[in-house]
Formats: C-alpha cells, sequence, structure tokens
C-alpha cells in the first residue's frame, strides 16, 4: 500500500477522533505529517505510513461551508499544487474560487460515500436499522390506520369511527355527545393522538371542570402518551415571587406557552383576568372543552363561563366540545354550544329552531327508508328531490340505492357534520348492574356525637379519630367478612374521602390480614401507579382496591366485578362516575354493586331515592343531574329529618325520571346516529389495526435498535420483556429507556389490563424516538462489510445503495399519503452491473460480516475510486423507478384532492355545516402538494461496502 501523499493547505479527517473536526496539513518532514486542528484548537503529528486520515475532498452538487459560515454549491474541482480548488456557487449563482483551505473546520458529512471516506461508518447492523426504519416509516404513512395504532385503547367501532371521521379533517370543530359511559374522553384523545402524530395540530389546550384535571392528565398520558402540563394559580403564584435577577424576564413570562399541550380548569380561567389573557395571546391548534353543557348561555346573557370559552374559540381553529347532555338543557342551550363551533351558521335561534323542524322530516324519511329497505315511490321521491335535486337520479340507480340516498342525506343536511352521538341503545356491549343492599344498625356513636342527617349524614366517620369510627362502624366489619366470602374476587371500595379510604386499607391490611391498597389524591402519580399494578395482579396481588373519590377518577378496573359503595355521594353525576370505573363498554361480565347502609339515616333516605326514584344503580341515569335540580329543596328538605315527605320525594322523582326519559328516546336523532357510527368503515379500521398488531416485525424492529444502542432485553413474562440499558448504552439514544428499565408489552390485551407496562406500537414514543433518532443522524449512512462466496474472486468490491425521494415540505402536507418514501435499493458492482435480484437484502444479510475498524480504515483509502465508481452506477439505476414514482404521485394527489374540492363545494350548497375554511384547505393543500411534488428528487440516505474474502 503507497503512502498518502500530503501536502500543505490539504483538509484531512482524523478515523480515531472524529470530534477534532477537519485538519489541515501544516508541514510535511520527512516521514511524519503536522496537523492543526482549529475546532479543537490542537495540532497533532502522525508517521505517514500509519496516519489514521482520510482525504477530504467534495464534488461537483455537494455544499462547502467556509470558515466565514458562506455556504456554496461545488460546479467543479481542480488542483493546483496538491491543493483542492473548489469553483463553487453562492446563493444568487455568482461562482467563487475556494481553495480548501479556506473550508470551515467544523463539518458534518451529510453524504453515505462522505462518511465512509472520512472513517465514520458503522457495523453492518446499523446499516440494517437504517433500511428498516426507511422501510417501515414509508409503510406506515401509507396505512389507513396511522395515528389510530398508539392508543392503549379497546376497539370500540363507535369511538374509533368518530375518531377516524373526525381528526382527518382540517381544524375539525365539533360536538362529541356520546352517551355516559360510552367513552367521550377517548375519542376526544383519539382525536388528538392522531392530529399531534400527523402534524396536522401542535399546541393543544384542553379546558376542564377543575374536578376532571387529574382523570383527564391521567388518561391523556396512560392511554395516548401525551404528557399535557398544568397551568394553575400555583404557577402563577410562582411567577409573582421571581428571582431578582431573572425578574424583567420572567415579568414576561406567559405560562401557557412554555408548553405544546396545556390543560387547565375553566374555573380557573373564568376567575383568573391575566391567565385568561395569556391563553388568548398563546394561540392554539386545537381546543377541548369537557363537560360543555355547564357553559350557561341565553340570548344577549351569556355566563362568564361561556363567554370565556368563546373568546378562546374564536382565537382557535380547532374546537372540540363534549357532552353527555347536548339537549336535555334545552333547545337554546343546545344552540348555544353550537354557536361556539361556528357561529357564521349557528348565528341566530329562530332560524334554527326553523332548520331543526325542517330537518326533523329528513330524519323521518331516513327512518322510513332504513325500516323498509326498499326503493322509495314516487310521492316520497318527490320529498327527496327537495333536498337531494338532480342527484336523487343517479343515486336510485346505485346498487344499493337506499344506502346511497341515505349517506347523501347523511352528507348535506342538518348537524351531522358537526354533530356525534351514540347512545347505549344503539352500541351494545355493556354489562348487567345487580344491586345488593345491606342495612346496618347506626352505632351510637354517631347518634349522639355526629350528624347523621343532611349531606353531612352521608359520611357520620369524619371528625371521629380512626380507633373509634372503625371499631363501631358495623360497615367495617361487614366489609371485613363480605371481603373473605369473595376472597377469589377483586373488590373495588370506593369512599368519599381520602382519610376514610386510608383508615380503611390499613385496617384492612394490618388487622384482617385482607391483601388490599390504597388509592387517593394525596398519593402521588407513581403511588397510585403501584397501587393499580398490586390490584391488577392475579395471584400475589391486592384482593381490594380502597378508593377515594377523588383518587377513583380516571381509572379503568373493569376487570374487576365487584363494587362496594362505603358511602353514597349526594349527586347522581358522581354515583354514575363510581360505578362507571367498573361499568365500561366490552366489561363481558354482569357487575355487582354491594351498597352498606346505617338505618335511620343520610345513607338510607340516598339509597332509596336513588333506587327507587332514579333507578340508578341498574341502569346508567343520563338524566339524573336534570332531575336533581327540579327537585332539590325537596330532596334537602327530606335529607334534614323530614323523613315523611321520603315516599312524595320518590314518587315525584320518578315520575320526572320516566318524562325525561321518554323525551330523551323521541328525540333521538336516526340521521345523527347513523352518522356517528357506521359499522362496516369501523370495522374494516379494527381489521387493519389487529392485523398490524399481529405481525411481529415491530418486535424485531425494537430488538435490533435494542441490540445497535446498548439496551439489553430481558424476558418478564408471556408476551412481555423487559428493556434496561446496559453499561454499552449509546449516550442520547433511547432515552425514554430510565436507567432502572422499563417494562413492555405488545398485546393491547395485557396492556389494558397492566397499565404499569408501556404497550408498544410504531406510534409509542420509544418507537417514534428510534425512527427519528436513526433518521435524524448518520448511523448506518456507511457501513463496511465482508463476506466470501465461491465463485467471486477475493478483493471483490460490491456497493448495496439506499436511495429515498428527497421532498422537502410541512408535515401537514401529508404527502407520503401521494408520493411513496419506499426506498430504492440497487446492488452493483465496479462494473456497473445489477445484482440486487441475485443477492436480496436479506441474503446479503447472512452472508456479510463487520470488518474491525482498524483493517477497514487501512482498506477504505484503497477502495475509494471504486466505490465512487460504483455509486454513479448506483444512482443511473434507480433514477428510472424514480421519475414515474414522481409523475404518478402528482395524478395521485389529483385524483384525491380534486374530487374532495368538488364534493366539498357541492355539499356547502346544501349544509351550510361545511366551512369555506375547510375547502380553502384542501385547495391550498393541492397546491403546495403539486409544487413541493415537482420539486421531489432522489437522494442517496446509505451505503454498504462489501469486500469478498
Amino acid at each position: 500500500m503507497e503512502a498518502p501523499a500530503f501536502a500543505v493547505g490539504q483538509r484531512w479527517v482524523s478515523h480515531s477522533d472524529a470530534s477534532l473536526g477537519m485538519g489541515i496539513v501544516t508541514d510535511v518532514s520527512g516521514r511524519t505529517v503536522t496537523l492543526g486542528f482549529p475546532a479543537a484548537d490542537e495540532e497533532r503529528t502522525y508517521a505517514i505510513d500509519s496516519a489514521p486520515l482520510s482525504r477530504i475532498a467534495f464534488h461537483m452538487g455537494e455544499e462547502i461551508e467556509t470558515f466565514d459560515g458562506q455556504v456554496l454549491t461545488v460546479q467543479a474541482v481542480e488542483e493546483v499544487g496538491g491543493v483542492l480548488v473548489y469553483h463553487a456557487a453562492d446563493g444568487n449563482g455568482d461562482l467563487q474560487e475556494i481553495s480548501e483551505v479556506r473550508l470551515a473546520s467544523q463539518v458534518s458529512f451529510s453524504a453515505p460515500h462522505q462518511r465512509l471516506f472520512a472513517g465514520q461508518f458503522d457495523r453492518n447492523g446499523a446499516f440494517r436499522l437504517r433500511l428498516a426504519t426507511l422501510e417501515h416509516q414509508d409503510r406506515l404513512s401509507r396505512s389507513p390506520v396511522q395515528g389510530l395504532l398508539g392508543t392503549r385503547t379497546q376497539h370500540l367501532p363507535h369511538q374509533l369511527y368518530i375518531a377516524n371521521e373526525v381528526a382527518r379533517r382540517f381544524a375539525p370543530r365539533v360536538l362529541l355527545a356520546d352517551e355516559v359511559g360510552l367513552g367521550k374522553t377517548i375519542e376526544a384523545g383519539l382525536i388528538l393522538h392522531y392530529q399531534l402524530h400527523a402534524g396536522l395540530a401542535r399546541r393543544v389546550l384542553i379546558v376542564v371542570p377543575d374536578s376532571l384535571i387529574h382523570q383527564w392528565l391521567v388518561e391523556m398520558l396512560r392511554r395516548f402518551n401525551l404528557r399535557f402540563s398544568i397551568v394553575d394559580h400555583s404557577r402563577y403564584e410562582a411567577l409573582s415571587e421571581p428571582d431578582p435577577e431573572l425578574e424583567e424576564e420572567v415579568a414576561q413570562a406567559n405560562p401557557f406557552e412554555e408548553s405544546q399541550l396545556v390543560l387547565c380548569s375553566l374555573d380557573f380561567l373564568t376567575s383568573h383576568t391575566l391567565a385568561q389573557r395569556d391563553a388568548l395571546a398563546a394561540g392554539w391548534d386545537l381546543m377541548v372543552v369537557d363537560e360543555a353543557h355547564h357553559l350557561g348561555w341565553q340570548p344577549g346573557r351569556p355566563s362568564r363561563e361561556y363567554s370565556t370559552v368563546e373568546s378562546l374559540a374564536e382565537e382557535t381553529r380547532g374546537l372540540l366540545l363534549l357532552t353527555a347532555t347536548p339537549e336535555q338543557a334545552g333547545e337554546e342551550s343546545h344552540f348555544a354550544r353550537l354557536r361556539l363551533l361556528d357561529p357564521a351558521r349557528f348565528h341566530d335561534l329562530e332560524a334554527f329552531r326553523k332548520q331543526e323542524a325542517d330537518y326533523q322530516q329528513v330524519n323521518d324519511v331516513v327512518r322510513a327508508l332504513l325500516e323498509s329497505g326498499e326503493v322509495p315511490g314516487p310521492d316520497r321521491q318527490a320529498i327527496l328531490r327537495q333536498w337531494l335535486g338532480d342527484d336523487l337520479e343517479g343515486l336510485l340507480a346505485a346498487g344499493d340505492p337506499v344506502q346511497a340516498i341515505v349517506d347523501a342525506l347523511l352528507d348535506r343536511h342538518g348537524t351531522g357534520r358537526v354533530l356525534f352521538r351514540n347512545t347505549r341503545a344503539s352500541v351494545k356491549g355493556f354489562p348487567r348492574r345487580q344491586l345488593h343492599t345491606y342495612p346496618l344498625p347506626c352505632p351510637e356513636l354517631y347518634r349522639k356525637e355526629g350528624d347523621v342527617t343532611g349531606e353531612a349524614g352521608l359520611t357520620p366517620e369524619v371528625g371521629f379519630t380512626d380507633e373509634r369510627w372503625l371499631a363501631e362502624d358495623p360497615r367495617v366489619a361487614w366489609l371485613e367478612q363480605t371481603l373473605k366470602g369473595l376472597k377469589r374476587e377483586k373488590v373495588v371500595v370506593i369512599c368519599a374521602h381520602a382519610e376514610t379510604a386510608m383508615a380503611l386499607e390499613e385496617y384492612l391490611q394490618l388487622r384482617a390480614g385482607i391483601r388490599s391498597a390504597a388509592f387517593h389524591e394525596h398519593l402521588s402519580l407513581i403511588e397510585r401507579d403501584r397501587a393499580a399494578a398490586y390490584f391488577a395482579e392475579d395471584e400475589q396481588g391486592a384482593q381490594a382496591l380502597i378508593c377515594s373519590e377523588i383518587g377513583s377518577e380516571g381509572r379503568n378496573f373493569q376487570f374487576a366485578r365487584h363494587l362496594v359503595l362505603l358511602d353514597l355521594p349526594a349527586n347522581p353525576d358522581l354515583l354514575e362516575q363510581r360505578i362507571g370505573r367498573l361499568d365500561r363498554i366490552g366489561q363481558g361480565e354482569s357487575i355487582d354493586i354491594h351498597v352498606p347502609y346505617l338505618e335511620g339515616t343520610s345513607g338510607d333516605v340516598q339509597w332509596q331515592w336513588f333506587h327507587e326514584g332514579l333507578n340508578a344503580f341498574e341502569q346508567s341515569c343520563a338524566i339524573g343531574v336534570a332531575v336533581f335540580d327540579e327537585v332539590r329543596e325537596q330532596w334537602q328538605a327530606v335529607m334534614a329529618g323530614d323523613t315523611a315527605g321520603l315516599r312524595d320525594l320518590v314518587a315525584h322523582t320518578s315520575r320526572l325520571a320516566a318524562e325525561l326519559r321518554e323525551r330523551l328516546e323521541k328525540g333521538r336523532d336516526a340521521l345523527i346516529e347513523l352518522n356517528s357510527c357506521r359499522r362496516d368503515r369501523a370495522d374494516a379500521l379494527i381489521e387493519a389495526i389487529e392485523e398490524e398488531e399481529a405481525d411481529a416485525r415491530l418486535q424485531d424492529y425494537v430488538h435490533t435498535a435494542c441490540d445497535i444502542f446498548g439496551v439489553d432485553v430481558e424476558e418478564h413474562s408471556e408476551g412481555a420483556e423487559i428493556l434496561k440499558p446496559s453499561e454499552q448504552r449509546h449516550s442520547g439514544q433511547l432515552e425514554l429507556v430510565p436507567d432502572d428499565g422499563v417494562t413492555v408489552t405488545y398485546s393491547r390485551e395485557k396492556a389494558l389490563s397492566r397499565e404499569d407496562m408501556a404497550f408498544m406500537s410504531w406510534e409509542h414514543p420509544l418507537v417514534t424516538g428510534v425512527m427519528d433518532s436513526v433518521l435524524g443522524s448518520g448511523l448506518g449512512k456507511a457501513a463496511l462489510a465482508t463476506m466470501s462466496v465461491k465463485g467471486l474472486q477475493p478483493g471483490t468490491v460490491m456497493l448495496e445503495a439506499v436511495f429515498i425521494v428527497h421532498c422537502p415540505a410541512p408535515e401537514r402536507l401529508q404527502l407520503s399519503r401521494y408520493l411513496p418514501l419506499s426506498p430504492v435499493r440497487v446492488l452493483v458492482d465496479v462494473n456497473g452491473r445489477d445484482l440486487s435480484a441475485v443477492l436480496p437484502h436479506d441474503r446479503l444479510n447472512g452472508l456479510c460480516a463487520n470488518i474491525p475498524r482498524r483493517t477497514a480504515q487501512s482498506v477504505v483509502p484503497r477502495i475509494r475510486a471504486e466505490v465512487e465508481t460504483m455509486v454513479d452506477h448506483a444512482r443511473a439505476l434507480a433514477e428510472p423507478e424514480f421519475e414515474p414514482g414522481r409523475d404518478a404521485a402528482l395524478s395521485r394527489v389529483r385524483e384525491l384532492l380534486q374530487p374532495e374540492i368538488q364534493r366539498l363545494e357541492a355539499l356547502r350548497r346544501h349544509n351550510p355545516a361545511i366551512r369555506e375554511e375547510e375547502i380553502t384547505f384542501f385547495r391550498d393543500q393541492l397546491d403546495a402538494a403539486e409544487t413541493a411534488i415537482s420539486r421531489a428528487e432522489l437522494s442517496l440516505e446509505g451505503i454498504r461496502v462489501v469486500v469478498t474474502a
């Protein structure tokens, strides 16, 4: 091997220490060469024959940067006295002569062959990981269920349908109004997850009642891996006492701008003027408002809460309103919420009332069509023509004319695009509820020293020491015996106060010998996680979980079927929330609700009112709060001791409940319910998700990444494993794996019952983080390997090249839907022969072995000319596959977007719910996509040089 020819002024890099940057030859003397490394402020001398150095030479089309920061594009290269002179163009196209002496000393090699020549190459595994990442990214970007894969949720058709329908819209503004227990929070989370994953939204604000802050925080993190920051009084109090040295900077801080995902309470926003101003100034892509029926509004007299949300809604592109009672508070209140979604359309209450009356006719026709299943006769066709015009003829000629007509009516009329509502009557899968009551004598302790009437009488133990009430309250002994009788069953116990839960759990654990865990608001999130995990364990886990009112929010314990209500809440919604911890869609079994009550106390009155008046234990009670508001004064009198009025209260409550339920049933909207879950589309989504989850490629990919990044994989149990950093962990890689490891599962079923395990999917932050890390760095861009194959002469050099389509464009354009990002792989030899089919990638992997780094560094300079030649050959072979793909992408984007624009324009003539903003969005999408695709070009993404032995 000849010694390299050094000359003063040449630029070289060190194989052994790339952090030195680009060195410049300052002296060549005898058998040594000296280089200065300005970036590291060092000078080093090497033996010429064994110098671990690679010559840096840029080629036509590549960018160079001068020491003064000027970036230019190489047009031609010449050598003068051993030193390279680049003829390079600046941004204006003007040519300059740049000697390599003037190049910047800090250099980052992006082109794969540059990295190889600079000695920055990796092992075979890194190259395989890079290609696998490109292939998976391409496949996932074209998946019909992109954005819906990474959520820890059940596959419920109505939820997935709504999420898919709403999330794909630009700046969706809708009202999610499913009945209690159907999962509006899950639907909102699915929509958020999709919009954030697809880049359609970046900044999100969630506004909820104060009591639901923790529930939303937990749901978003546990189910969707979305980390929201809470902005509340404490954040502003921290700003009011700043560090004197930072006073000016802190005074200008806006807490709402410190995070992309923010959660706050409506009470806080309404009462805090500065926070309200800051929230308005921060700017949001999407806002979610829960319990939207609490936003009071009358013409000309909006409540403070309504006005606060209205101000934010005007400044926010997308808006999701959540309520289980869209019309129970009256037509006026329903109009007020729709007005927040689209004030341009819903601007006049009387006009809305008339439109709703007309819409009811459409609803009646749809019901009749669906019930008969027959093509409408002449009379009904005349009515349909009023709404569908000349389009009716084409619809009647469709393969399924009834479904075609119904679909057209769904698209064009009423609030179907802005209101989604599923009911328990239309969605199956809820468990049966069974009530068991246990009358117990009221102890003298409470009668003499406590309060057994009024709301205070619902929790008579408050105010007494734990020793006293635990010893005398018969509910404690009853609970102990009940748990022992149900020793093979999991039991959730809920009581109003954390102090009660803590005392009970300690009693059961230490005195009764019953495995139990406490779950309340005084515990940290980690402690609650541990308690939930202990309760979820089958064999050695806790039998009972003792929860407080707030501590039970936001958790799903549907693997248990026994619920003990040690006390009863005053509010019917809180009762429904308690039962809802177990009564979830898909529960599978009936749930047993156990209610021990003290005779002659408020608890005695409350269970009768709940059961006999509202039937709130054995049925979901969507009308509970509305009835409660009507009978509140009568209820308060009975609770205060007027037991003679109990029968009248129960009878009055029962009548009101029946009336409200009948009104709700009559008001059921077949059109809206149809548009809220089209089962065939939902089933197709579920099938696609399950097919993806059944594929073993995700686990293989994670294992490959762990091997490259220095993370050990240990078996945990069936369907689960532990990822733990090894001593060789690469700094900055797989940062989401904590030092003490993380337990993961690839099974959705296991993830739903074991919330302490991370549910791995292609959209889990750990996996997307790996992909971003691989593609955002030079990892695997260049590799060197050896193989021994009969028939191939030792020293034969081949190049495996990977090309991708480079098309810079905003993420929101989602160009991967039209322009395939599939990597193009080419295997060539130095003569330009295409060996791709002879040696596919997987087969080549099995033949290749790593070359020791020291040996590889000595090989690279000898094969440089051959590699440069093969890169040109590979590009020539890849180009023919690129051009047709770009033309097809342009056709595809027009085929997909132009009909959608035309459809929305046509629909808008019939349905004002189609906003002009939506049509403009698709027009802009089409223009921007066409421009971006026309500028797309083929880019070399990675190379592996294979030398036969």
